[in-house]
């Protein structure tokens, strides 16, 4: 029965019908009730105690749970140590920096339209002030700004669009400092290892430094990628005020605990010390090359070799593989006859790791996915991994089959089988729904061909250059948007897989713009994982 509230009051909602009001209380034409008074009050006093009772009940649950939040800050607060003082003073200074920009541009707009100023009025808390202050923050936060950007099911799309513009780019670190932690590390002088180190870094992100080497003896060129100095210290640091963060609202707003955001927090730490210890990147480069040795595609695809004599947590060091991106159509037409075949190549080798290795490279982009001197596809940086259980994978390739079939509702079916949602969904209407959105995709196609045909001579360049990872973004918040409408929640792998997809058909659009990669008979999506089966359901969380 529904409660309506009344000055305080929660009377069943029925008692405000007038027709009931005369059966129960005996009024009559607006008069007052003439029967059943007494029963009434009881109802109230009733209704009042079973109110203070649930209030009673929440203080308690609260009262009942502060010793534990309390034990968690303190023992968060004793591991960060004073390393945490020292964080806290440098967001003071960030917040301080982008407060006095965002007072700045509330003042220049302050006689501009509503609209303009709309976008401002939430301060640090909006998208775009929020991620230039996560970039003052350093490491944590842009890679914190990364992890939003690519978890669409997890984040609002206004955030997700602007943690777009978060790049992951960092001035480079004196060498002398990467000389110091090589020598810390491999507790040993480094011309016993190798015989060169160059000076200028080949890059520079915001965790760690790449320079170019030579191996001493053997004479092989190889890459070292040294974590910066410090990174490790921030990143707890930050990490466990997120956390106490986290804790405290959970603990102060239920509605905030049903977000699982202490789970939110628990992924993002997960994953960014994950990709600062480079042992487990080393893992994940190794799992990839035993696919390769024991699939037969050594010949078509490699990882670099990793050198365990000279790698750590804290320093990796690989072999040195030379090529071009695969956005580089010149170069890889002066490589290969056929750059068609050098993709199909890319695609199946990716596509049959998604289960034969136990965990697939979730960031192939242009800089991690080359086509070597040599003609094979060279996977890097493995910074960044993602796991798929079978039964996932299962409703992945039907929504990807889907996609090119036609068949909405059993796109919309695939989408529902993944996701975590208690609500009944009508199928029919979300079949519709999605319907809308990629028959927008069939739209952006043919603009693509008239863009192209105008310039005749570049017209594959045009087309990439019209398609640019935005516009690819965009189009996955919109079946995010429409499936979170239906109360549904995906798994974060679903959207790193989604995102992997959305370079491929990137790479298609410009070196095979002929092909279809979910329709093409050379190209293998699902049956070399059929054969993997129950076995590997004990690898994988299921």
């Amino acid at each position: 029965m529904a409660m309506i509230s009344r000055g305080g009051w929660f009377f069943p909602s029925q008692l405000h019908c007038p027709s009931l009001q005369t059966k129960l209380f005996g009024v009559k034409n607006g008069g007052r009730p003439q029967k059943w008074g007494l029963h009434s009050k009881r109802l109230a006093i009733s209704a009042t105690y079973s109110q203070t009772r649930g209030i009673s009940d929440v203080i308690q649950d609260r009262i009942n749970k502060l010793p534990k939040l309390v034990e968690d800050v303190v023992q968060t607060s004793v591991d960060t140590g004073p390393r945490g003082v020292i964080r806290l003073a440098q967001g003071i200074q960030a917040t301080v920096v982008v407060g006095s920009e965002w007072l700045s541009e509330i003042s220049k707009s302050a006689n501009t339209s509503g609209d303009s100023l709309a976008g401002l009025q939430f301060g640090l808390l909006s998208p775009t002030y929020l991620r230039r202050l996560f970039e003052r923050m350093g490491a944590t936060y842009i890679k914190l700004g990364q992890f939003i950007a690519s978890t669409p099911t997890l984040f609002p799309a206004d955030y997700v669009k602007e943690f777009q513009n978060c790049f992951d780019k960092a001035p480079a670190v004196p060498f002398r400092e990467i000389e110091a932690i090589l020598q810390q590390e491999l507790k040993q002088p480094l011309e016993n290892i190798y015989e060169y180190i160059d000076p200028v870094p080949i890059a520079s992100a915001s965790i760690a430094q790449v320079h170019g080497a030579r191996l001493r003896g053997s004479q092989e060129e190889v890459v070292i990628k040294v974590l910066k100095p410090g990174i490790e210290d921030f990143l707890i640091a930050d990490l466990n005020f997120l956390y106490i963060v986290a804790r405290t609202l959970e603990f102060l707003s239920p509605q905030v605990s049903r977000t699982s955001l202490v789970g939110i927090v628990g992924d993002i730490r997960e994953s960014m010390l994950e990709e600062v210890d480079f042992q487990k990147e080393a893992a994940n480069i190794e799992s990839f090359r035993d696919y390769l040795e024991t699939t037969g595609l050594t010949r078509q695809a490699t990882a670099p070799k990793v050198y365990y004599h000279c790698s750590t947590k804290r320093v990796l060091t690989m072999q040195r593989l030379y090529g071009v991106p695969l956005t580089d159509l010149d170069s890889i037409r002066s490589v290969v006859s056929s750059p068609e075949a050098s993709l199909i190549t890319a695609l199946n080798v990716w596509f049959g790791s998604l289960l034969a290795c136990e965990t697939f490279h979730a960031d192939v982009h242009a800089g991690n996915l080359w086509l070597l001197r040599d003609g094979r596809i060279g996977f890097l940086d493995f910074g960044i991994v993602g796991r798929i259980s079978p039964r996932t994978w299962a409703a992945v390739e039907t929504f990807l089959t889907s996609i090119t079939s036609g068949q909405y509702e059993a796109m919309a079916t695939s989408l529902i089988q993944m996701g975590a949602t208690t609500n009944n969904i009508d199928v029919r209407s979300f079949a519709v729904d999605l319907e809308k959105i990629f028959s927008s995709i069939q739209d952006l196609d043919s603009e693509l061909i008239i863009a192209a045909s105008r310039r005749p001579n570049n017209a594959t360049i045009s087309t990439n250059i019209a398609i640019d990872e935005q516009q690819m973004n965009a189009l996955f918040l919109d079946v995010v948007r429409v499936s979170e409408a239906y109360g549904l929640k995906f798994p974060r792998e679903f959207a790193l897989l989604m995102k992997q997809l959305l370079y491929f058909d990137r790479y298609t659009r410009l070196l095979a713009p002929n092909l279809n990669m979910l329709k093409d008979d050379r190209i293998e999506i699902g049956s070399n994982r059929r054969n993997y089966g129950s076995s590997m359901d004990t690898i994988y969380n299921v």
